[in-house]
Parts: C-alpha cells; structure tokens; sequence
C-alpha cells in the first residue's frame, strides 16, 4: 500500500504507519544488511562494531568511503531517485534501480556488479536480528518496494539524524557518531561513562553473545529511533546498560514518555513527537531527561563529560 506524502514542505516530520509500509520495510530491512555486511567485511574493525553501520545523508544512508586495495568505494541507497549507487575514488560509476524486487536478485546484482567494478567481498549471507532468517541468495519471499514509503521513512531519518547530532554535540565525553545499525533497523547515537560494564548476558534473539559483549562492553547510555513492528508503532527510545537502580521510575520528559518494562527502555512515541508543536524540542526535552535519568542514577562524572554546566542542562 502506497502511503501518502505531503505536498507540503512544512511536513517535515511524515507519517508512516508499520501496517501501511510492512512489505516494503521488511524487504529494504534486508538489502540494508547485504550493503551493511559489505562495508564490515572490509573495512577496518572499530570498538562497539562502529565500521559496520550506515549514515543518513540529505538523499538517503551511506557506507561513507569502504577501503579496498589502493582505492575506496561508497555504497548508498539514494531515496530520492530511487536508485543504489556505487562510486569508486578511481572514478567508476555505477547504480542500481530500487524496484520491486526479490532480496536473492538484489543480492546477485549487487555483487555482479562490485564484481564487474573490481571488488569482490564474501559474506556471512544469513539475516541478522530478524525472525525466521533466509539466507540473501535462496530468499525470494521479499521483494516489494514502494518508492513514497521509503523516501518517508529516510525524511523522518532525517529530522531525527538532525535532532540527534544536535544533542550529541552537548556531550564531550567518548561518544558514537549518530548512525544507522542495519541488524536492528534502527537510527541510534550512544555516550559512555568511560567506566567498564559487568559483561552483558547476552540472548538477545537472532544475535550471538559475542556480539553483543563486545558492543556493551564499557557503561552507556544510548538512544534512538526505530520504526517498530506489529505491535509497537515507531518510537524514539533511551535505555542505560548497566540498567541503574530506580531508572524506570525516574521522572522524565514529555508526558508522552513512559518506560516498557518488556523493552526495558523509556519510549516516546513517534506520533507524539510529529503532532507536537514543537518536535525538536520535545524529542530533545526525551534524550536529555532520559540521558540524565541513566547519569544522575550511575552517579557519571557529568561534570567532566558535558559542554555545559550540569545546572544549565535541560531537565
């Protein structure tokens, strides 16, 4: 089903019900992961799994520049044109049209196509954190694609990459860059204590342990966006690992906010954030009071860690 864009550009913040764009989520889910498991083969490995993810950029998500050889190459998914294209710094060209299409026929032509343009890479074809994974090559179950839902899905990737960075730049301490985990399907910016974290338990479905360790290995707190699924609508999320004592009872903001115990993180709504008069400052009014509820709790250095004073942060 084709969901409907605004003429408008004041709609800055689209709607995009799960229910209305599901087909076309679960198929883009996985061509992100072919790209996404492209650039990890190849680039150099960074703490917490950083050399894997994905950028947004102002037509789509970027690998940024993936070093092969004497030369790099970019992959990106273009959302306005509707295309995938490939740059090289040797100069070579090449794109791919986003259509309806079979995952395993999105997958050959991809790697035919590096192929053809000097790069060969292998990789790991099984799904990442989805249920019920098909490994790239045999799965012909996903192939839809619908243009205006997938540019609305990259607008609202937009306004959060752009309300994220802005909150990110409050913190001086070690900090993620604001970027795109294709596993998890979600826009995400995490700061870190500079403590180490007791080892993560690990069962996270679809993941292995060793995975998860090594991305939670020191203190966080980390928040972001995600586009839900058939039971939750699209949210903006904070969670703190280790999970202080009392974080789901602190008093954060805005009213929309509430803690899932089930998810173990506080949730704001996206459709609150899109109806406010003024999203920006509600989302950040979210990461700042979610991000202090984790700090004040776990007792961090904040004081060594922000680019304000403690008494001038937003509460």
């Amino acid at each position: 089903m084709t969901v409907p864009v605004s003429s408008t550009a004041t709609d800055a913040w689209p709607a995009l019900p799960f229910a209305q764009w599901q087909d076309t989520y679960a198929t883009l889910h996985l061509w992100t992961q072919i790209v996404g498991k492209i650039r990890l083969a190849l680039s150099p490995r960074l703490n917490h799994w950083w050399q894997s993810t994905l950028y947004v950029t102002p037509r789509g998500l970027t690998t940024a520049s993936i070093p092969y050889g004497t030369f790099t190459f970019e992959i990106a998914f273009d959302f306005l044109d509707h295309r995938l294209r490939i740059d090289t710094s040797d100069g070579i060209h090449r794109t791919i049209p986003l259509a309806p299409r079979s995952v395993a026929d999105f997958y050959a032509e991809l790697l035919e196509t590096l192929k053809a343009m000097g790069i060969e890479v292998r990789i790991w074809t099984m799904p990442q954190e989805v249920a019920e994974p098909i490994p790239f090559e045999a799965d012909r179950q996903h192939a839809a694609y619908d243009p205006q839902s997938a540019r609305c899905f990259w607008r609202i990737l937009v306004q959060a990459d752009r309300v994220m960075n802005a909150f990110r730049s409050r913190f001086i301490g070690k900090s993620s860059p604001v970027h795109f985990f294709w596993g998890s399907f979600d826009l995400a910016v995490t700061r870190f204590s500079g403590r180490r974290a007791p080892q993560h338990p690990g069962g996270v479905p679809n993941m292995a342990d060793w995975v998860t360790r090594e991305a939670y290995s020191h203190e966080v707190s980390s928040c972001g966006f995600w586009p839900g699924n058939a039971s939750v609508e699209a949210v903006f999320y904070t969670y703190a690992y280790p999970k202080p004592d009392g974080f789901e009872q602190y008093s954060v903001q805005p009213e929309a906010a509430f803690y899932s115990a089930q998810m173990g993180e506080f949730l704001l709504p996206y459709a609150a954030v899109r109806q406010a008069d003024d999203p920006e400052g509600m989302l950040l009014a979210f990461l700042q009071s979610t991000y202090e509820a984790a700090a004040d709790l776990a007792q961090w250095d904040r004081r060594e860690l922000e680019r304000l004073p403690v008494a001038q942060s937003a509460r």
